[in-house]
């Protein structure tokens, strides 16, 4: 079995994000990045799939510029087997990033097809059913548990009433949420193997996919300021300017 994963490069989630002085986007230069967090579960919920002896290959894919290759390299260095970037130096969309990624797809036709449930940076949470819509594949989203077992897999899914549990048959894409495991850490030995294991480059250009953006982006800025807070010295006192300043009650 073949276990393809989708992760993404994004700006690591403890660093403060700044505007750029022109409005045109956030600073990426000199900024640290990191792979996307609910891709490191994915790239962990394969890992283990593998080692349980249900799966023998683990592809890691990417769509990005040139640097990307350092996500790919981490998922490696967590012990995938190769890696695919899809090289572009233009900002993709979620729909672009889709049909990249189920064109990969019908080239390598992985078993299943795991990703993060979303992304720190833009939080769209569209490409797990977007994949699935273009491959015609059954989608077991926010997946919080996954077993496999022959030719189906059981997954249980986080929603908003709780938990439901659902079944679903190869190949399928899934979506994974951050409590589906504790994704490792890549050891020093692994991270030094990881140089050595091929990660195959193609052009976004070459594979006769339109990836121009749907949407114009026209200005970024900071939210507002937060007030500065004010201490009560009683609950009479609160009430009051909950009732006449704050007019809320």
């Amino acid at each position: 079995m073949k276990i393809l994963v989708a992760v993404k490069r994004v700006i690591d989630y403890n660093v403060q994000v700044r505007v750029k002085s022109d409005g045109s986007g956030v600073e990426k230069e000199n900024v640290k990045m990191a792979m996307n967090p609910p891709d490191e579960n994915a790239v962990e919920e394969a890992l283990r799939i593998k080692e349980s002896g249900k799966a023998n290959e683990i592809i890691i894919t990417s769509v990005g510029e040139e640097k990307s290759q350092e996500t790919i390299r981490t998922a490696l260095a967590m012990g995938a087997d190769r890696g695919i970037l899809i090289k572009t130096d233009k900002e993709t969309e979620p729909l672009a990033v889709s049909k990249i990624i189920a064109k990969i797809a019908e080239e390598e036709k992985p078993d299943i097809i795991l990703m993060g449930k979303q992304a720190i940076d833009d939080d769209c949470n569209q490409t797990p059913q977007m994949v699935s819509a273009i491959l015609g594949w059954p989608q077991a989203t926010f997946a919080s548990k996954i077993e496999i077992e022959n030719d189906y897999a059981t997954i249980t899914r986080e929603i908003d009433e709780g938990l439901e549990t659902i079944k679903v048959k190869k190949p399928f894409v899934a979506s994974c949420d951050l409590r589906l495991n504790e994704p490792r850490y890549a050891s020093l030995p692994n991270i030094m193997k990881a140089k050595k294991k091929p990660i195959e480059t193609k052009l976004a250009t070459e594979l006769g996919i339109d990836i121009e953006p749907r949407i114009e982006q026209i200005k970024v800025e900071e939210p507002p300021a937060r007030k500065k807070g004010i201490m009560v010295s009683d609950v009479s006192e609160l009430v009051n300017k909950l009732k006449h300043e704050a007019k809320v009650i």
